[in-house]
């Protein structure tokens, strides 16, 4: 029986593995790959464990680097997209990760954004302590059973949960998704909208290219953070459809109509073409073009909480 494909809500490619595309984009890599510099990279902050290990009441945000975060709120320890591997094919991670694993406290929840190996490593997923009960892309869940995982739900767009006060929603996302040569988008792709009574509504994009999407995910949610992908854009020709550019992230995020915008996706790992450096400058630039004021942007090193009873 042929496997269902799930596809994007506008004409955008679900595939990225265009032969003749890749194969341009190798011949570029090669050419420029010895002149990017990755000498200026996210700096690490030694995270607060105390904290992380005792708070059931304050609502926080912690970036453990690339899409990985450990997000806090109504009691609750929730993981996005864990990956603490040490490398990503090739290459080595360019920073280690804001909080060891052996360091992280129990985990509760974990959403899952899609499967590519960047924002679902499995041997990550096994070492987290907790009950680990996983949220999953719909057409997920049957691997993750076969993998030995026994607590998942999968959702399709704009389904919703609750759990221990808090709402997650999968929302859209234009991506694809991969894990080997016979299950090209056989499980969706999106991101995840959490909201309690306790604390700020959390929009977490997962990865995209620009689309239609997040104005309609504005539309439907009043959004305080949103977590922005930023990195992995370069070549554009080849990239836009599946990863935002810095500019493009920040005009997702006006389209959202969020309170504060958290940059992620950049600095851990070598993905594309692009530097942490070019991200960071790009993102800058567009910022000061658009006016935004500066507070709006959250720049959080690896291992840096935001505590919103601060704020």
């Amino acid at each position: 029986m042929r496997k269902h494909r799930y596809v994007n809500m506008d004409s955008a490619s679900a595939n990225s593995a265009v032969r003749r595309q890749l194969f341009r984009w190798g011949q570029d890599r090669l050419q420029h790959f010895l002149k990017r510099d990755y000498s200026e990279c996210v700096p690490n902050v030694i995270p607060d464990l105390r904290f992380l290990h005792h708070n059931r009441s304050e609502p926080s945000i912690t970036w453990i680097g690339h899409s990985t975060f450990l997000i806090q709120m109504c009691g609750l320890n929730i993981v996005t997209d864990p990956v603490w591997a040490r490398r990503m094919a090739l290459h080595k991670r360019l920073a280690p990760p804001g909080v060891e694993l052996s360091d992280m406290p129990p985990v509760d929840v974990v959403l899952v954004s899609h499967s590519h190996y960047d924002h679902l490593h499995l041997a990550s997923l096994r070492k987290l302590k907790g009950t680990k009960r996983l949220l999953v892309p719909a057409g997920l869940r049957s691997k993750m059973l076969v993998k030995g995982f026994r607590l998942v739900e999968e959702l399709n767009w704009w389904e919703e949960v609750t759990l221990h006060g808090v709402k997650f929603t999968f929302v859209p996302a234009q991506h694809w998704t991969r894990r080997t040569l016979w299950d090209t988008n056989h499980s969706h792709w999106g991101g995840w909208v959490l909201e309690s009574d306790a604390g700020p509504t959390v929009y977490f994009a997962g990865d995209s290219g620009y689309f239609r999407g997040f104005a309609e995910i504005g539309r439907r949610f009043k959004i305080d953070v949103a977590l922005m992908p930023i990195g992995a854009y370069e070549p554009e020709w080849f990239m836009a459809p599946q990863h935002v550019s810095p500019e493009e992230s920040l005009k997702a995020y006006m389209d959202l109509g969020a309170d504060y915008f958290v940059p992620m996706h950049y600095g851990s790992f070598k993905l594309a073409d692009d530097t942490p450096k070019d991200a960071l400058s790009r993102l800058e630039a567009e910022r000061l073009r658009l006016k935004i004021p500066e507070e709006k942007i959250i720049m959080l090193q690896h291992g840096e909480t935001i505590r919103f009873a601060q704020r």
